[in-house]
C-alpha cells in the first residue's frame, strides 16, 4: 500500500473503514476469545506492553492475548529493525501503542514515520520492513485475519532471518 497525499475527504472516507474494520476484528477477536466457561476475555494492551523484556537478542517478542483460526491479537515490540519480508496467511493490522520509528510497504520509497495511535494497515503477501527505530520501546497491538502462525515470517532475502530469529511468547494470561 503505497503513502502518499490525498484529499480530505478521501481521508475521512480512509479513516472511516479503517475504523470500521478495526472495531469488526475487536468484535470477532472478542467473541473468539470467550474461554469454555463462556466468559468474555478482556485484555490491556499496555499493561502486556509492560511485561516484555526491555532487551532481548530476538528481533522482537510477542504476547498472544487470543490465538483462534479466524483472527490472532498480540501484543509484541521491536528491538531491531526489521529487514523487508511478508506473510502469507493474513492481512495485518499494526497499531503503534508507544515508540516511534520508519516503516514502508511495498516500495522502500514509500519509508515514513510512524508513532503511537497510528494504525498501519496492510494485506498478507505485502513486503514490508520497519527499517529504523527513532524512539524505544517500539510496541505495537498486531490483529491479523485469519490468524497467523508463529512460522508465518517470508523474509525477501533469506539471509536476513527466519521465524526463529523472532521471540514468540504464546502466552495469553489475562490482565
Amino acid at each position: 500500500m503505497a503513502m502518499a497525499h490525498i484529499g480530505v475527504n478521501a481521508w475521512l472516507k480512509l479513516v472511516s473503514i479503517l475504523v470500521s474494520c478495526f472495531v469488526g476484528i475487536l468484535i470477532v477477536a472478542s467473541q473468539a476469545s470467550n474461554d469454555s466457561s463462556g466468559r468474555p476475555r478482556r485484555f490491556k494492551p499496555h499493561e502486556l506492553a509492560n511485561t516484555l523484556p526491555k532487551s532481548s537478542e530476538k528481533v522482537l517478542v510477542d504476547q498472544y492475548m487470543t490465538d483462534t483460526e479466524a483472527a490472532s491479537a498480540r501484543v509484541f515490540r521491536v528491538y531491531k529493525p526489521l529487514l523487508p519480508h511478508h506473510h502469507n496467511q493474513c492481512d495485518e493490522y499494526l497499531y503503534v501503542l508507544s515508540g516511534r520509528g520508519t516503516f514502508w510497504m511495498e516500495d522502500p520509497k514509500s519509508q515514513q514515520e510512524f508513532g503511537p495511535g497510528e494504525l498501519l494497515y496492510f494485506k498478507k503477501q505485502t513486503v514490508h520492513s520497519l527499517p529504523d527505530i527513532l524512539e524505544e520501546p517500539v510496541v505495537f497491538m498486531s490483529l491479523d485475519t485469519p490468524r497467523r502462525s508463529p512460522d508465518d515470517i517470508h523474509f525477501e532475502n533469506p539471509e536476513h532471518g527466519s521465524s526463529d530469529s523472532w521471540g514468540h511468547d504464546r502466552g495469553s494470561d489475562e490482565l
